[in-house]
């Protein structure tokens, strides 16, 4: 397996440089629609309930990246199938989340306002995360890819895709209330539109390379995704936290914005459109919204079962 996916380390995807201003600027509008959404309140549940958010916190950007690593080092996959694998757990979580925990019945308090301390330390913690489990995976593999990239430059991009338009979408907010409130529907609408659009985009151009190896891809975005939702589920166990807690972080767990993993990979100056990287950020990006469908309907139908299952007194 990991020999016939070594092609994907030779391969620079196609992709214009109007298609990947295209992607920076779509990245910037779905953070700024997430921005919206950002409260003060939002972090006085940090104080009421620090514990969930602690576990939370915790198994977003310090366990999920490290059970990531420890999986590749497991699997062995080729280098840019690895380090695409390494990128996409050390990116934030995604928006979807928020609406995932509402369908599974979680903590949507909680959901929000993992989404918003998430998104925030990403502009450190990725580009940190990133250099740290992509220096020892090329310290540790006999398929020895060197790291030539500038933590600087990386946590700069960071700044610019997800800082920035944070920062615009909270003074928004906080500026024109009533506005807000209006276009938070339909930014959110405007995310998942824009985002399956520019991960077609992606795959378009290369769409050969896309089925002659989606089915390796496949697996490997499988087992990491699956990986990080049981390492937040059982975070929450851990932390002795309430069921719909758990199911959040499951959930945020889960979840990751492999929009900003896109934009960092085609960046010219980063990594330059590698191909295993490239692949398994976009298909992380279709998989991980079936798989949280699926495990917010578990999550749904399971309370409902329990309920049933109760005795009337």
């Amino acid at each position: 397996m990991r020999e016939s996916l070594q092609v994907l380390d030779g391969i620079r995807l196609n992709f214009s440089q109007e298609g990947f201003m295209f992607l920076n600027i779509t990245l910037a509008l779905i953070m700024f629609g997430v921005a919206l959404e950002i409260k003060v309140q939002n972090f006085r549940l940090i104080l009421s309930n620090p514990k969930s958010v602690i576990a939370g916190f915790l198994a977003q950007h310090f366990l999920v990246p490290a059970f990531a690593f420890l999986l590749v080092l497991v699997l062995r996959p080729s280098p840019s199938v690895a380090l695409g694998m390494i990128l996409v757990a050390a990116c934030p979580g995604g928006n979807i989340s928020n609406f995932l925990s509402l369908m599974a019945k979680g903590n949507v308090e909680l959901s929000v306002t993992l989404t918003a301390i998430s998104t925030i330390v990403a502009v450190v913690l990725t580009p940190f995360n990133f250099a740290l489990y992509g220096s020892l995976y090329s310290e540790a593999s006999h398929l020895m890819m060197p790291i030539s990239i500038d933590p600087f430059e990386m946590a700069q991009t960071v700044f610019f895709l997800l800082g920035i338009p944070l920062i615009l979408g909270m003074l928004f907010s906080w500026k024109f209330p009533l506005t807000a409130k209006k276009i938070t529907k339909p930014m959110k609408i405007f995310s998942l539109v824009a985002f399956g659009i520019f991960v077609f985009a992606a795959l378009a151009a290369n769409f050969n390379y896309f089925l002659k190896y989606i089915h390796l891809i496949f697996l490997f975005v499988l087992l990491e995704n699956g990986l990080a939702f049981l390492v937040g589920h059982f975070t929450g166990k851990t932390f002795r936290l309430p069921a719909n807690d758990i199911k959040t972080i499951g959930i945020e767990s889960g979840i990751h914005n492999s929009g900003l993993a896109l934009v960092l990979i085609f960046n010219p100056k980063l990594f330059n459109g590698l191909g295993g990287m490239a692949f398994i950020a976009a298909w992380w990006g279709i998989w991980h919204i079936i798989a949280g469908l699926g495990i917010a309907t578990y999550y749904s139908r399971k309370m409902k079962s329990n309920l049933k299952s109760e005795p009337v007194i």
